[in-house]
């Protein structure tokens, strides 16, 4: 049995069909975690996520960690009930009214009491050692964040053999970008940082998405961006950025795209335009 099988059990399930006795599982866990001075923060940010937080969250709280960490949640604008979910399972929730992923990070990291920061999606799963690997690279001296791989659950249109192949082959792509471009592995499921070394740097938030490689871009210049491959600390998400159509066919299209320019990957760079279509239009 997969590591995370009992977490997608209540997966996708109404909160209210959840069993009581798993909900009072995850609250104690929770309140284990409890503290008054935090060093880590892991922060949530959930956009109508009330039938899949649970099952995140739920992996959170079984975390084994050497840290003193909180657990908190950013409900940014969501009207399916998230924050209700959250609240019930004892945790942290904060408030974004203005949608958008720049602005709930923004206000995760402005409302987190830790030193050390990280990104956590809702419709994802973390192995208990996660924080712990992470933390072991992110306090390496002159390191400013460190980023993972992560691992998509099969289900009946994605099959663990074809998963198994498409993560092979994205993984080589991203161990050999990483070298030089490091920033553009980084995705906001599995990202944390130092808040002493992102000390003034605010999230992008007139983008729709790539605010987390954004701010690695910025931290950069501040210390080292790790890459953690060890398969202990990779995550388990759903299936929404492997993209439409067969794993074979996605997988032929991102090669398409990457293989333009593909030479870029071996040059280091510290700037970069942006896509007008990636803009947030003003009203």
């Amino acid at each position: 049995m997969k590591w995370y099988s009992k977490y997608l059990s209540i997966y996708g399930v109404d909160f209210g069909q959840v069993k009581p006795e798993i909900v009072t599982e995850i609250r104690r866990a929770v309140d284990a975690k409890r503290c008054e001075s935090p060093e880590v923060s892991v922060v949530v940010i959930a956009h109508n996520e009330a039938r899949r937080i649970a099952a995140c969250l739920w992996s959170l709280a079984d975390m084994h960690v050497d840290y003193a960490m909180e657990i908190m949640v950013v409900d940014n604008s969501s009207d399916d009930g998230t924050a209700d979910v959250v609240r019930a399972l004892g945790v942290t929730c904060c408030h974004e009214s203005r949608k958008s992923p720049g602005f709930a990070r923004q206000c995760g990291i402005d409302n987190a009491r830790g030193r050390y920061h990280f990104f956590i999606d809702a419709d994802t799963f973390y192995p208990k050692d996660y924080v712990h690997l992470m933390m072991r690279k992110l306090r390496q001296p002159g390191v400013s964040c460190v980023g993972a791989l992560w691992s998509f659950y099969p289900d009946a249109e994605h099959s663990q053999w074809s998963l198994w192949v498409y993560e092979a082959v994205r993984d080589v792509f991203l161990f050999v970008q990483h070298f030089k471009r490091p920033e553009l592995c980084i995705r906001g499921m599995t990202f944390a940082f130092d808040m002493n070394k992102a000390n003034g740097l605010k999230v992008r938030t007139d983008i729709i998405r790539g605010e987390d490689g954004s701010l690695a871009l910025e931290l950069k210049s501040r210390g080292r961006i790790v890459f953690l491959t060890d398969r202990r600390a990779r995550p388990v998400t759903g299936h929404g950025t492997v993209g439409g159509g067969s794993l074979f066919s996605r997988l032929l299209r991102s090669a398409k795209v990457q293989l333009k320019g593909i030479t870029r990957i071996f040059f280091k760079t510290d700037k970069y335009d942006d896509n007008p279509d990636n803009i947030i239009k003003k009203k």
